[in-house]
């Protein structure tokens, strides 16, 4: 098992820095004058801009500026800010906290609700219940995210006025205690609804084909040959050896959890790292970028090798098969 891991951790590292040169390169050479960006229309004294340019060493050829921040990303440096006039890392720490706050529930409840309701629709293939099981997911998958999130401001926050339309508190009035953290929730509905209902699709449909294909293999028509219950089959049996298929799409989405949200921040004006990110491509901040990027792809590579790692615990198999290649 260690060496499964090692093996594991060995491979993502040059895979981060592969991500971290290419994006690093096309963010580079991507059309856009951050100094413009940052100084605006306005006049400036003469050389301003220039000296600003050199502040922050984008005078310097492109690969000089790529071994800088490299270095620098060694020292645990990620550059700072042109627009927000701050070091990046605390900025994007804060702005992730947020974003997680977002996506961990959402993705958690989705990952939930939709095994169980594919653990309740694969065994009657074919009925009405698994039919409309498959239709909503369907719709689920279908629906692009950010349109769903308006719908839900227009029928519940401007129609019914049952719920907060964007932000993450109330800037009515100052909350602090249990009362703050039921603001933030209440905030938090519209928003993680949005997300788990893209999510609930995606896992559902998965779990569903998994557990069908599972369904038909002969341990079942065995299990059941010995006078076991088909609530027993279905979980003792079926589901651990459905699961595989199902942990790649949640370790994928929990992956991507960092940026997955930023339709739906921006949507409801969530402040989070979708948020950041959209205002750091129009200001041209390249820091906060590479930053988000490097954040992204860090997230992405551990949520793999997490993946994998279960994938070794779910199935011992997987275990025995790297011995051997070994």
């Amino acid at each position: 098992m260690r060496a499964y891991l090692l093996a594991r951790l060995g491979w993502a590292v040059p895979i981060v820095i592969a991500i971290l040169i290419i994006n690093f390169l096309i963010i580079h050479l991507v059309p856009g004058d951050p100094i413009q960006a940052l100084v605006g229309d306005f006049p400036t004294p003469p050389g301003y801009a220039e000296q600003i340019r050199k502040e922050y060493g984008l005078d310097q050829p492109l690969l000089t500026q790529l071994w800088l921040y490299l270095v620098n990303l060694a020292g645990g440096n990620l550059g700072f800010s042109f627009a927000n006039r701050q070091p990046v890392l605390p900025l994007i720490l804060d702005r992730a906290r947020f974003t997680l706050l977002l996506m961990l529930p959402a993705l958690t409840c989705a990952a939930v609700l939709g095994v169980v309701l594919a653990l309740a629709a694969a065994p009657r293939a074919g009925s009405l219940y698994d039919s409309s099981v498959t239709a909503i997911s369907l719709i689920g998958f279908s629906v692009p995210i950010f349109w769903l999130g308006q719908i839900l401001i227009i029928a519940f926050a401007i129609k019914l006025r049952w719920l907060p339309a964007q932000g993450m508190i109330s800037l009515r009035e100052t909350l602090t205690g249990w009362a703050a953290v039921a603001d933030v929730l209440w905030h938090l509905v519209l928003p993680g609804f949005s997300v788990t209902i893209y999510y609930i699709a995606v896992v559902a449909r998965v779990a569903r084909a998994s557990v069908l294909d599972a369904l038909s293999q002969d341990f079942v028509l065995t299990a059941k040959a010995k006078g076991l219950s088909g609530r027993y089959v279905l979980w003792r049996h079926v589901l651990p050896n459905a699961l595989i298929p199902v942990a790649t799409v949640i370790g994928y989405n929990f992956g991507y959890s960092l940026t997955g949200a930023i339709l739906v921040e921006t949507v409801f004006a969530w402040p989070g790292i979708g948020n950041l990110f959209i205002a750091s491509i129009g200001n041209r901040d390249y820091p906060v970028l590479q930053g988000i990027f490097l954040l992204t792809a860090v997230a992405v590579v551990l949520a793999n090798v997490v993946t994998d790692m279960l994938y070794a615990v779910l199935d011992p198999r997987v275990r025995g098969s790297y011995g051997k290649n070994a």
